[in-house]
């Protein structure tokens, strides 16, 4: 099932090649003056220069072979040769038909399906997640269902922290803060074949009851900042990080409770913002590859001795960048930067991790396209370990691609953080949303007729829309700023907004089902249930370029404008009290149809709609 707009760049691109003119300048998009047209198409100014006639002379001829085309009204030349074109109502008609029985409600699937594999959200073991992890959830979320949606097999993948040198810090100040805990792993370490499963089971029962993932939290900060300026306990949580790697039971054992605590918080985070993993793997789980690959690595003769440490150097011939070294002079140096494999002291570094987990996913899953939803702050790491991945030969070139997204921020424009100046918690952000939620909803009066339980579920769903919708809206790799009060509003382009409105759609048609009143076929006629439909038509164009460019906004844009196209249709076109049955029949299938197609994008974005308010 094809939508206007393509059928029509069709039959425009075939009108260009029967004048010898390439068909890619058939091109027809939605018109800049929907007063004069539904579509339009400039690709004669283009031709004119190409094959030196004039535009109008050109557009004059798409024009002869359209006039009588069954989809359209009319088709005319505008200016020095834009073709305007008005769809017939029959036409029009037609779709809303099409649309209203198709389940994917206008949009169709990819030509070809792939296996891909979205990395996203990257919380860290042992600390709690905060405001910085909500735009990596939120977008690598919604980027999977995305591509779940057109055709593909998807994974989504947390790809946990849990396996670098803050695994080190906390092992350091745990032992030194618990004395028991030091003693404890010093005689696992020493006695490790006594230990049968149901020991190790009471030694992390046992730890968890010492160490919780508040302890955890308050540490970590205080470890990474006393190792900046203490080379002794830096050296020591180096140490520490090193034999968490090579195996040291005890540290392993520790280790797993950092996971254990951790994972309990990380799931409730995610569940409470519809977020879902079919694989919750780690740094660690690449960890039983990185021997064998560092192997592979020297066999190809990619890993190279510098200063101690094992690196790659991925910079083509020629490519160099300015440096300035601590003596403050400046030299060309290789761009970009080697990729670390190997430390100093021994450990793996989040390259060698990287790129170990590049090739557990091309073993385990052979995915054809690997997106990574990370921090555009991070992507010269992942031009790195791409290049990296791309010289061993762990993935074909262009098979790996950073979604890079930017930052959430406060009203100063940086990086969103509390009162005090520190980093939010996630769990507190989902809090605040929801107190503000009740509060819009009370303010509204709305959901004054249900009971507590339903009350605090549609406050919640609230909750999720602003601040999903709100982070969606915005292209992904731009920053916007954080406005908790706009994002909660029932009025603007805001979640909220959207499920009042599918809200409402929702009140008519119970409405019509107490009345007894059916939906039937369409018949387009007013200007507004014109307007709805080409709406309705439009959804294709926008999960296919949300897909193209990885960018959920598409699809967020599209939402709202169909709310506020409905919106104007409802105002002109009564459903419940049109003129005969025929009408309010066809009508209440535009109104069904807009809310399946509704539901459908936002639940694309992650956002779920209460069935009332």
């Amino acid at each position: 099932m094809t939508d206007l707009k393509r059928s029509l760049s069709e039959a425009v691109a075939a009108a260009f090649a029967d004048q010898g003119i390439s068909a890619d300048l058939g091109r027809v998009t939605p018109s800049d003056r929907p007063d004069l047209a539904d579509f339009q198409c400039n690709g004669a100014l283009a031709a004119a220069k190409i094959v030196r006639k004039p535009p109008r002379e050109i557009a004059q001829g798409v024009v002869d072979r359209l006039t009588g085309h069954p989809d359209l009204a009319s088709v005319e030349i505008a200016g020095l040769g834009f073709i305007n074109m008005r769809v017939s109502p029959a036409a029009l008609s037609v779709r809303a038909n099409q649309i209203a029985q198709d389940e994917r409600k206008g949009a169709v699937e990819a030509l070809q399906a792939r296996r891909v594999l979205v990395d996203y959200a990257g919380p860290n073991v042992a600390k709690p997640m905060h405001v910085g992890h909500l735009r990596a959830s939120i977008i690598g979320e919604a980027v999977k269902r995305i591509y779940r949606f057109r055709g593909d097999l998807v994974l989504g993948d947390a790809h946990f922290g849990d396996w670098g040198f803050q695994m080190g810090l906390l092992i350091t100040a745990v032992m030194e803060e618990v004395p028991f805990i030091r003693a404890l792993m010093d005689r696992l370490t020493s006695e490790p074949s006594r230990f049968s499963d149901a020991d190790r089971q009471r030694v992390l029962d046992e730890l968890s009851s010492r160490v919780t993932l508040a302890d955890l939290d308050r540490l970590y900060p205080l470890a990474a900042s006393r190792a900046k300026t203490d080379t002794d306990y830096r050296d020591r949580a180096r140490r520490a990080t090193a034999e968490l790697q090579h195996g040291r039971f005890g540290y392993r054992l520790l280790w797993r409770h950092f996971v254990n605590v951790s994972r309990v918080a990380l799931e409730r985070e995610f569940h409470a913002l519809g977020i879902d993993f079919d694989l919750w793997k780690g740094e660690s789980d690449a960890d039983p590859l990185i021997a064998g690959m560092i192997t592979e690595l020297e066999a190809k003769g990619l890993l190279v001795e510098d200063q101690g440490a094992r690196v790659i150097h991925v910079a083509g011939p020629g490519e160099t960048k300015k440096k300035k070294l601590p003596d403050g002079s400046v030299i060309e140096a290789p761009s970009p930067d080697p990729l670390l494999i190997v430390s100093r002291d021994g450990s793996a570094m989040y390259g060698t991790t990287d790129l170990a987990t590049i090739l557990d996913r091309r073993r385990t899953f052979d995915p054809d396209l690997i997106l990574y939803c990370v921090d555009q702050r991070q992507a010269e790491h992942f031009e790195q370990v791409f290049r990296g991945a791309y010289l061993a030969g762990y993935a074909s070139k262009g098979s790996l691609e950073h979604i890079g997204f930017g930052t959430m921020n406060g009203a100063d424009g940086k990086p969103f953080k509390t009162r005090e100046g520190g980093v939010l918690k996630l769990h507190d952000l989902i809090e605040m949303a929801r107190d503000k939620a009740r509060d819009r909803l009370r303010e509204a009066g709305l959901g004054t007729e249900l009971n507590p339980a339903e009350f605090e579920e549609i406050a919640h769903k609230v909750a999720v829309a602003a601040l999903k919708f709100a982070d969606l809206s915005n292209y992904r790799g731009t920053s916007y700023v954080f406005d908790l009060d706009r994002f909660t509003a029932f009025e603007g382009k805001t979640g909220p907004y959207l499920l009042y409105q599918a809200v409402r759609i929702k009140s008519v048609l119970r409405r019509a089902g107490t009345e007894g009143s059916t939906a039937g076929v369409v018949t387009v006629a007013q200007p507004a249930e014109r307007e709805l439909v080409l709406m309705l038509d439009a959804f294709d164009a926008a999960v296919t370029e949300a897909y193209d460019k990885k960018a959920p906004n598409f699809i967020a844009d599209h939402a709202f404008k169909l709310a506020q196209t409905f919106s104007k249709f409802y105002a002109a076109c009564p459903i419940m009290t049109a003129e005969t049955d025929g009408l309010r029949a066809s009508r209440l299938t535009l109104a069904r149809t807009t809310l399946d197609q509704l539901e459908l994008a936002l639940d694309l974005l992650g956002i779920e709609t209460p069935e009332r308010m």
